[in-house]
């Protein structure tokens, strides 16, 4: 993969605020029983597409580190998205891919490769 994939993302980041609509612990607007398990927001100012910001996944670290990228799919609404995971350790990887997981979804992770020095 190419470093300027993550270069422009880290330039994304960098001009754009990170809003956190959906808090650790808040239900889904549209289905209540499914439960934010980390803050879940997106970038202020640009566009994904389904029309809304980036999604963004952001760690318990507080960082604003861009260290993945998750790729779902959406069998019932028939698209595709990604979403950045920011300051996010291998559990709580782990943890967005369950939540991404079953009900006609599916997701894979890309871990931003470690530079070389």
């Amino acid at each position: 993969m190419s470093s300027d994939f993550w270069s422009c993302l880290d330039q994304l980041l960098a001009a754009h605020e990170v809003v956190i609509d959906r808090p650790v612990g808040t239900a889904h607007p549209r289905y209540p029983e499914v439960i934010y398990p980390l803050d879940y927001g997106f970038l202020e100012g640009t566009t994904a597409g389904d029309g809304g910001g980036i999604d963004v996944w952001c760690g318990a670290s507080g960082e604003r580190l861009l260290v993945a990228v998750i790729l779902t799919v959406d069998l019932h609404k028939r698209d595709t998205e990604i979403k950045l995971a920011l300051g996010c350790d291998n559990a709580e990887l782990q943890t967005i891919l369950d939540f991404h997981g079953g009900n006609s979804m599916g997701a894979t992770l890309m871990r931003r490769p470690l530079e070389a020095e």
